[in-house]
This record gives structure tokens, sequence and C-alpha cells, in this order.
């Protein structure tokens, strides 16, 4: 058999994976509970015991918080394990091994490897009136297995969702990291703060070291509480560390950290936005955190590999030029937020055209109102996903929210993108922005490698 034809049977072998994942209860409906996953990996000899590992909560940051620390851990010459959800365009891309997605051919591999045991945790929850394992909670397992049969040194696990009973944490973090807590997902998490931080802080592991962003008052209360129960150290954002200052650099911007163990100037982030900065800041004190328990400072020239080499896909990302096309995965309306306070910062522009597509069980309102009074006109599309607002309904609410923007309906992205593509072309001073749901920046990036954009 050719490369071609192993590459093409390796491909579709992944993709059947993948439509396995998908016939299982689905991310937005995760179950509260953490037996399921601890007999699953029971069963194939409890990989996540076989490295150390970051473990990653919050509400806004997660992703680009555990893809930093992970490339600044492999700048250190330690091979890397990176979970992270949800993916963009491939499920490929949420288990990361040295930087770069798993393969499809050990993506198959690992899931022949766990499917015997899956099919038994399946029949046993069946037979006690339980759903059978879902989604995430296969995708867990998936990802640790993986890691161990790579082997990786190292890990960063995001969370799912919340933090106590998600999947992820059958494991025991070694460092738990957290970033900015507002409020999402409140039907599953809390309709507080407190309560969100509650359940995120569940992750805290007994004498783990403990990092956190700069939280509200509340949330930072919940976090100190179980840091405390759990006899584990607790460095925050603002007083054991701190971004001391950042400035905009041609691609991306020039920050300077005080960490918990040494002060690090002038470094060059290949990110946009301000809360990148933040997002550095901490990812920077997790590895502080992890490689020297906080006391030895990380040498410079690994730092600088480590920042220099980092990505964040689909956030303040660039997916094409002339036009100028800017995509970002802001879900809600603290992500929304920091978009909006940063988009002009780093971006010239006069008009820009909102490309917006929401999924139904997000906060639509406090997004728009976060990002309508940057846009000269909005084109409202939906995703793919079957948890799309639709583009008539989401249009009237946009009517129903803004005074004084136009906004028509698209049926499909392409479509929205096609006309926002075309208004922005008339003019250098235009950009478009795409944004609303991380189903519709996935379905943007595919449009644009199909098309062809010029990036």
């Amino acid at each position: 058999m050719t490369e071609t034809e192993s590459s093409s049977a390796d491909r579709e072998g992944a993709q059947k994976v993948y439509q396995e994942l998908l016939s299982r209860v689905g991310e937005s409906a995760p179950r509260p509970r953490l037996e399921p996953t601890r007999k699953l990996v029971s069963l194939i000899g409890d990989p996540q015991d076989s490295f150390p590992f970051i473990h990653v909560t919050g509400t806004n940051g997660k992703t680009s918080t555990s893809r930093i620390a992970a490339s600044i851990l492999r700048a250190h010459g330690l091979r890397t394990g990176l979970l992270t959800s949800p993916h963009l365009v491939r499920v490929n891309e949420r288990i990361m091994i040295d930087g770069e997605p798993i393969s499809d051919f050990a993506l198959v591999s690992n899931w022949n490897d766990i499917r015997p045991y899956l099919q038994i945790v399946d029949e046993e929850l069946v037979r006690d009136g339980q759903e059978p394992i879902t989604y995430f909670e296969a995708l867990t397992a998936l990802a640790f297995a993986s890691f161990a049969d790579a082997p990786v040194d190292v890990a960063v696990i995001e969370v799912g969702m919340g933090g106590e009973w998600d999947s992820t944490n059958v494991g025991d973090g070694k460092v738990a990291v957290f970033t900015p807590i507002a409020l999402d997902h409140v039907h599953r998490l809390g309709n507080t703060v407190a309560k969100i931080a509650t359940t995120k802080a569940g992750i805290i592991k007994p004498d783990a070291r403990v990092v956190s962003a700069k939280q509200e008052e509340e949330a930072l209360a919940a976090i100190g509480q179980a840091a405390a129960l759990n006899e584990a150290s607790l460095a925050v954002e603002g007083d054991q560390f701190s971004l001391i200052s950042t400035r905009v650099a041609v691609g991306g911007q020039q920050i300077s950290v005080r960490g918990i163990a040494g002060e690090y100037l002038d470094l060059f982030l290949p990110l946009f936005g301000d809360h990148q900065a933040s997002n550095a800041t901490v990812a920077i004190a997790a590895v502080e955190s992890f490689l020297g328990g906080g006391s030895q400072p990380i040498r410079r020239e690994l730092l600088e590999q480590g920042l220099a080499n980092s990505t964040s896909p689909g956030r303040m990302q660039i997916l094409g030029r002339t036009p100028t096309v800017v995509i970002d995965a802001a879900h809600n309306p603290h992500g929304a937020k920091a978009l909006a306070s940063s988009l002009r910062k780093y971006f010239d522009f006069d008009e820009l055209v909102l490309v917006m597509g929401i999924l139904s069980d997000k906060d639509a309102h406090g997004i728009v109102d976060a990002l309508a009074p940057l846009a000269s006109h909005i084109n409202v599309t939906q995703s793919h996903s079957d948890r799309a607002i639709s583009a008539t309904e989401l249009n009237d609410q946009v009517g129903a929210w803004t005074s004084g923007v136009e906004h028509r309906n698209f049926n499909t992205l392409d479509e929205a993108l096609t006309d926002a593509r075309e208004w922005a072309a008339a003019s250098p001073s235009r950009i478009v922005l795409v944004t609303g749901s991380i189903t519709l920046i996935g379905e943007a990036i595919e449009l644009a490698q199909a098309q062809g954009w010029k990036q």
C-alpha cells in the first residue's frame, strides 16, 4: 500500500472514530459524574497516572493559556500532551502531542485499544439504568490513553466544563490553574459566579500548587477555600505575580511579566489582545509552579522560545487579507467584551462588518451588546450546529437589542462572508470580524481554506 493510500485509509478511520464519538451524549449535556470515567480508565490501566499534568479550568482563556503553557514546556525539551476543547475543524486538534494534532493512525489505534473497555462500561451503565459513556468521557479516556502511548513527559489538560465532576478530574493535577471565571453554562454550573467557582475549584488536589488569574471577589474566595482545605499553595495574579506591561508590536505584542520566581522583561508574544498578555502571564506562573515549585525562574531563552512559538487558533486570528478578515471564538459576554476592548488597539480600521452566529445556550444579548457598537453593519447568520440560533431569529433579536445599526440575515456563513468581504474590499480602512460561536469560527476556517483566501 502506498503512503497516499495509507494516509487516505487513516483519514477515513479517524472520521469513523469521530462519528462513534458523535453517536454518544454530546458535550452540551454532560453528566455530573466521575465514576464511569474512573471505571473506564481503571480498565485501561489508569493511563492518567503515567505522566504529571497541569489542570486548567475557568470560563475564558482556558485554551489559550493551556497552549501557551504547553509551548513553554516544549521549549524545555519536554514531550508534551495537550487536551483542549472544542476543536475548530477536526477532532484531532483536541489531542496534541508534542505540539501537533494526534495523527490519524494514532487516533484510530488508541481508539481501537480502548473500545472493548468502553463497551464493557456502557453495558454496566445501561444495566444500572444510567446513560452510557458520553462523548467527552470517551474523549478524555482516549486522550489519556494516547498520551500514555506516545509517551509524553507532561500534559496540560483543559477541563471540558466545570471541574469537580468533569471527566478530566479522574487525574491528579500537580498544578491547578484558574483563568477568569464568569457566568457561563449557568444551567449546568449554577447561576452565580460563586457557585460556578466552587464547582471549578473541585480540580484542586491535596498539596497541589494553585495558580489563578485575577478573579471577582466571590470566585477568589471559593478558590481560596478549596486551596486551604487541600493544603494547597495559592498564587494569584496581581499579588504573587502580575503583568507589568504590554505594548502593540508587529505581529502581536511585547510583554513584561513579574512571575512567581522571576521577572521577565520585553518578551514577544505573537498573539493579539490584552487578554492574551494576561493568559501568557498565568501560563508563565503555571510553568514556574510546575517545574520549580514556584522557586526557580524560567531561563530567558527558553521562555522567549516558548512564547514565540505560541499559537491560539481562532482567537483574534487573521484569517484573510485584502480584505482583512479577523476571527475570534468569543461565545459569551466576558469574551466578547475582551474582544471589543482589544480590537481597535491591535487593528487599524475605520469601518467594520460583524459576521455573527450564536448558539442557543449562550447569552446572545450580552454578546450582541458587547460587539454591536463596533459595527457599521451586522451580517447575521448561523453555523451548521443543531444548537445554533436560526439566522432569522437572531436577526430579529439583533434588531430589538440595537439601535441604528443596519443588520441582515443570511442563511449560510458562505453567503454572509461573501457579502462582508465584498463590502470590506471597497476600502482599505474596512475589516471583517467573524465571531459569536466556536462552531462558526471552525466553518469560517474551512471556507477560507477551500476558497484559497490570501493569508
